[in-house]
């Protein structure tokens, strides 16, 4: 298991507004500067901590329910830096197991160093499947929520491995799910063309696939009938 790194200078960070997606309670920080000093690189943040109970209330009934296949207790909340589309530093919230939240905090510093850009990063939000908005511009970089495993097609009868917190999707919409070279989301259709240019999208070999493979988490981008690029799993499920 990874070391957690935790880079919270206090003469480094400073107060920013939330980017769009930023949800209470959880905070957001950019990398400040003291004044009349010369610019620093940006350190990244990555902190681990049990669900704190107002979370835990707001869970309840919502993204967690009795039945789920791992209980609260065994859940962690990560707050991680990121780099925005708009090229500046954010952190943003992910809940994940506790038996994999050491390395994925590593798997983000890595994305943070090398600047990858990631849209937003935020809770989920229950899943309710006669109502979900398949036609959306909405793309969260996310991990848990105790759901079924979704295709373009509808769910399944079987847990996902976000049920578990075992699995991060990343830049959903730039990285879709694509079955028979079918995408739901007709805003995500574009990318079915994986040789358009757009920093967001995940490749082959690139950071992403990388930094997951060396905490032994699988690509849905390398399944061999559909693929699911935006998915990454610790059973490749």
């Amino acid at each position: 298991m990874r070391a957690v790194v935790v880079a919270v200078a206090a003469t480094m960070i400073a107060p920013l507004a939330p980017a769009a997606s930023a949800q209470a309670p959880l905070f957001a920080y950019a990398i400040g500067l003291e004044a009349g000093a010369a610019p620093r690189r940006p350190a990244f943040v990555g902190v681990i901590r049990r669900i704190p109970e107002p979370l835990e209330r707001q869970m309840r009934g919502e993204t967690w329910r009795s039945g789920c296949p791992v209980p609260l207790s065994r859940l962690r909340l990560l707050t991680l830096s990121y780099w925005g589309v708009d090229k500046r530093p954010h952190t943003g919230p992910l809940v994940v197991n506790a038996a994999v939240a050491d390395d994925v905090v590593w798997v983000f510093e890595q994305l943070f160093e090398a600047r990858f850009p990631i849209q937003t990063m935020r809770l989920t939000k229950r899943f309710r499947p006669n109502r979900e908005e398949h036609d959306t511009r909405s793309n969260p970089t996310a991990s848990f929520n105790c759901r079924p495993v979704l295709t373009p097609f509808g769910p399944t009868d079987n847990w996902s491995m976000h049920a578990y917190g075992l699995a991060i999707d990343i830049n959903p919409m730039q990285n879709p799910f694509v079955v028979d070279g079918y995408v739901k989301n007709r805003y995500a259709r574009p990318y079915v063309d994986r040789s358009l240019v757009d920093p967001r999208m995940i490749r082959e070999g690139d950071v992403v696939v990388r930094s997951f493979a060396a905490i032994g988490w699988e690509w849905g981008g390398h399944w061999s009938s559909s693929k699911d690029y935006m998915h990454f799993s610790i059973n490749g499920r």
